[in-house]
């Protein structure tokens, strides 16, 4: 690389966290905690990125309240679950590791069977995923949200996270607010683009003033949700330039995409449907196999498909550090970033399929990433999320094998 570059494995600072190397393990909703708590399987599931070599590893997704939850198994960010938390960051500590914690609250992707209440939306809303019908958010309830998101930050610092992590995308919550289509509020939290940035700020500055600096607070932003009329790039770059100015965030996370429509977007390659078909309930199984490819949309894969778009942040922001996602398997995507102008690397299905890959690419240059991008992870959402080809995950852990029946041809085996 060229030295006046920085390496993307040498050491590094976010905000007040010093970081072993540039890369973060991007936040992959889990589904390890069926009772809103930290479990066994999901400190296992961190220690193993940590011990692979990520700078820090993002813990997702931390509802800030029961109703905030957008699947089962997420954690709810409450004192029950502290105990749980501190053994985990604890293990990712110990292993090396940052560790963060992704917070969020779903609004109009909350499911009502799983939360019991009718989902929230800036504006009234049909959700054409679900076709749930979902509820304009009362300006009392948005307070109750912005103190929701610093209790759950104030939870994160006493849990011993190193960050922090403000979903503002894909359409959950505050995402929403910032889109035309689905905000068309006539108050101060609607209409202008400053105006429905509003409620981001005010998250990310009530943040800022219940932790101050001893973690550091990061925002994961869409540049495009890919719902025509709602967010895109001129809208979305505004959005960055005020919470920059506010200077209270550490580093902005880039990110695509929704979970309302064409989820496709975000991820990009192969189309999972029949795998979605088989977990969906059985009226709509049939559907979703005829128009599900329409329905979800369908994106070749490229390498840094993010980079075209993201690109465009470079040189907007002057307080806030740039965190690059979409399409990064190796080294060379790395280094790229870094002459972009990025500081940091997210990095989702390539670590679920390898996750000591930054280990490997630290040692070997050349090594390539074994990912196929066939978004069958995608679905393991609903139970455990993890790459499917990965045998121990998907199955357990085997039984060591008898090197006598190892001998054996292969007609006497079970």
């Amino acid at each position: 690389m060229n030295a006046q570059l920085p390496d993307p494995f040498d050491p590094c600072r976010l905000g007040p966290v010093k970081l072993r190397n540039r890369v973060i393990k991007a936040a992959t909703s889990e589904g390890r905690s069926p009772d809103g708590l930290v479990t066994d399987d999901l400190i296992a599931f961190h220690r193993t990125f940590a011990e692979g070599g990520v700078g820090m590893t993002t813990v997702a997704y931390c509802c800030v309240s029961p109703e905030a939850a957008s699947a089962p198994g997420q954690i709810v960010m409450s004192q029950a679950a502290l105990p749980g938390l501190r053994r985990l960051t604890d293990a990712v500590h110990t292993a090396g590791a940052a560790v963060s914690a992704q917070l969020g609250h779903a609004g109009v992707v909350a499911p009502k069977k799983l939360t019991g209440v009718t989902p929230l939306a800036p504006s009234r809303f049909i959700n054409p995923a679900s076709m749930a019908y979902c509820r304009a958010i009362t300006r009392d309830e948005i307070a109750r949200v912005i103190e929701q998101f610093a209790a759950a930050a104030r939870l994160a610092v006493d849990a011993g996270f190193d960050a922090v992590e403000l979903h503002f995308g894909h359409l959950y919550l505050p995402s929403s607010f910032l889109s035309p289509l689905l905000n068309r509020r006539k108050d101060e939290y609607g209409g202008h683009i400053d105006n429905r940035s509003r409620l981001v700020r005010e998250i990310a500055q009530r943040v800022r003033d219940a932790i101050g600096e001893q973690i550091a607070v990061i925002a994961k932003l869409d540049m495009d949700d890919g719902l025509p009329g709602s967010i895109w790039l001129d809208e979305a770059l505004r959005t960055a330039q005020l919470l920059d100015a506010d200077q209270t965030l550490d580093a902005i996370e880039l990110t695509e995409g929704s979970s309302v429509y064409k989820p496709m977007y975000l991820f990009r390659g192969d189309v999972p449907v029949k795998e979605f078909a088989k977990v969906m309930p059985r009226p709509m199984r049939l559907p979703l196999r005829v128009i599900g490819k329409s329905a979800m949309g369908s994106y070749p894969y490229e390498d840094l498909y993010m980079l075209p778009d993201a690109r465009q942040f470079v040189g907007v922001l002057g307080n806030t550090k740039m965190i690059l996602l979409g399409g990064i398997t190796t080294r060379a995507h790395l280094e790229a970033g870094v002459r972009e102008g990025f500081d940091f690397f997210a990095m989702g299905r390539a670590l679920l399929r390898e996750p000591d890959l930054v280990n490997r690419m630290t040692a070997d240059p050349a090594v390539q990433s074994r990912c196929n991008h066939n978004n069958k992870c995608m679905v393991t959402v609903f139970e455990r999320t993890h790459c499917v080809l990965d045998p121990e995950q998907r199955f357990g852990a085997a039984e060591p094998l008898d090197p006598a029946a190892a001998r054996l041809p292969l007609q006497q085996i079970g």
